[in-house]
């Protein structure tokens, strides 16, 4: 019979934070797309906006974070309009500028996840620009949203479970991290379904 040691829940999230940074990479290389001059200039733009939006708090959790006015959807038009690939790189840089805003972290795995990963996870909405127009952007709000969930959730699972109590930590992690993305996934799908947003968004794809 074979015997194995016991992994402790920080070699878990370790191992779980690599899988994800390969998966990343994975994707991000996989897509062989030319970042032209007018391509760096829609990702600035996105990236700024995202920030600039992430200062209109709606509310903000105890132990971090918030629901804002619709901070992760120039994201997503990004991702919308260029794929997967790209928009995880305009996350990734995203989720920098959102740990310089005012994030701290407790072990460097779980600054990857809650801040660099995390948001380069919003590229997967890039999957919806392959969907039938019809369609928007929604599908993709909501993938690349539970994708930041899991980030959220491993984190509060590992690295912040002590808030949990007498809780289940898995219940705790899924009700305080869906407190905010659900709310914050509203707000990006309500204001995606404006028309001209929608307009706006088409219109980036197509100026390549």
């Amino acid at each position: 019979m074979f015997e194995f040691a016991e992994i402790s829940l920080t070699t878990w999230a370790i191992l779980v934070a690599l899988v994800i940074l390969g998966v990343v990479l994975y994707t991000m290389t996989r897509d062989k797309q030319k970042w032209s001059t007018r391509m760096l200039a829609n990702a600035s733009l996105c990236i700024a906006l995202s920030f600039i939006l992430s200062y209109a708090k709606l509310y903000e959790m105890p132990q971090g974070g918030s629901v804002t006015l619709a901070s992760m959807l120039p994201v997503f038009m990004f991702a919308y309009a260029y794929g997967v690939g790209p928009g995880m790189a305009v996350g990734f840089a995203y989720g920098l500028l959102q740990f310089v805003q005012g994030g701290w972290f407790v072990h460097p795995i779980q600054f990857l996840l809650d801040y660099p990963l995390a948001f380069a996870m919003l590229g997967f909405a890039g999957i919806a620009r392959k969907l039938p127009d019809r369609w928007g952007m929604i599908p993709g709000i909501l993938l690349g949203t539970f994708m930041r969930f899991l980030c959220a959730f491993l984190t509060g699972v590992f690295f912040w479970g002590e808030g949990a109590g007498e809780q289940n930590v898995l219940v705790y992690s899924a009700v305080y991290n869906g407190t905010y993305l659900i709310p914050e996934s509203i707000i990006c799908i309500v204001i995606a379904m404006i028309p001209q947003i929608r307009r706006l968004a088409r219109q980036l794809s197509l100026n390549k």
